[in-house]
């Protein structure tokens, strides 16, 4: 991360809310470890009576499988408190295209989550393979993280696309953080699948979209200026909250440098160094 001066950043968090809706990757862990003074900021917050809720945009795991990541990193932590871009996408195709045919460009998890949702998929292998796609028969492609796109997926949604298909995706974001870097993630296929259809994509489902926003604030009970957003990246996770009324703290953790975060024309409610930074004068309630 860039360690030069910024020009300006805004002040730590001078107040309780009443929950915390932490991001995961970059924000609470990297890889397969939690990041310094996430456990220890969640514990007290949790001892406080604060509520904590954690969303994903990484449609790589299911809700269920973050919940037992997080407990056996030491975060004991039920399903019902992670949401993720998967189980979004879920109950937005519930709503706007029940019974629907789907084209998945995605990996193994979001496709299981679908079909168990009732979906039928045009390739029922997480590896769509053109040539054995109906594209015709195709209502719906979905674009998410994907470690395994290949042309041929490319040419299975361009098929449906131009076939009539409706376009939706995951998650926007350009990459996902990891201990060595970060690897490419929805935002690539999404272009790919933009720039040959020359069709943009009707609707992202992940922060900071307002239809995750709705979810987790149904699951919270709470209305958004009780809440904080605490995440990573300006342009989904600050932006998120910020659009949705929360409070929104970016942590420079993970993708966003202080430099990065005092040039940007999105401006979080307070920029903290670590978690922990979320504690000060929580004495004072």
């Amino acid at each position: 991360m860039a360690t030069d001066t910024p020009t300006y950043l805004p002040g730590l968090p001078d107040r309780l809310f009443d929950a915390y809706l932490f991001d995961l990757d970059g924000t609470v862990t990297l890889g397969d470890a939690l990041l310094p003074t996430a456990d220890e900021t969640i514990v007290r917050l949790r001892g406080q009576g604060r509520r904590t809720l954690f969303l994903s945009n990484n449609p790589t795991r299911t809700a269920a499988e973050y919940a037992a990541r997080l407990s056996r990193l030491g975060l004991p932590t039920p399903a019902e408190d992670v949401i993720n871009s998967s189980l979004v996408m879920v109950d937005f195709l519930r709503r706007e295209m029940p019974g629907a045919r789907l084209l998945v460009v995605g990996e193994a998890s979001l496709c299981a989550e679908l079909t168990a949702a009732g979906f039928e998929l045009a390739d029922e292998a997480a590896g769509v393979d053109a040539e054995s796609v109906d594209a015709k028969s195709v209502d719906a492609v979905i674009a998410s993280f994907d470690r395994d796109f290949t042309y041929r997926k490319l040419q299975a949604a361009f098929d449906a696309i131009r076939g009539g298909a409706r376009f939706f995706a995951t998650n926007g974001d350009r990459f996902c953080p990891t201990p060595d870097g970060g690897q490419p993630d929805a935002a690539a296929v999404i272009a790919a699948i933009e720039a040959c259809t020359n069709t943009r994509v009707e609707a992202v489902v992940g922060k900071p979209s307002p239809i995750m926003a709705a979810a987790a604030l149904a699951r919270l009970a709470l209305s958004p200026e009780r809440c904080l957003m605490v995440g990573d990246r300006l342009e989904t996770d600050v932006l998120f909250g910020l659009n949705a009324g929360m409070a929104a703290a970016l942590t420079l953790t993970g993708a966003t440098s202080a430099v990065e975060a005092s040039a940007s024309n999105i401006r979080p409610t307070y920029v903290v160094r670590r978690l922990s930074d979320l504690l000060v004068r929580s004495e004072d309630g």
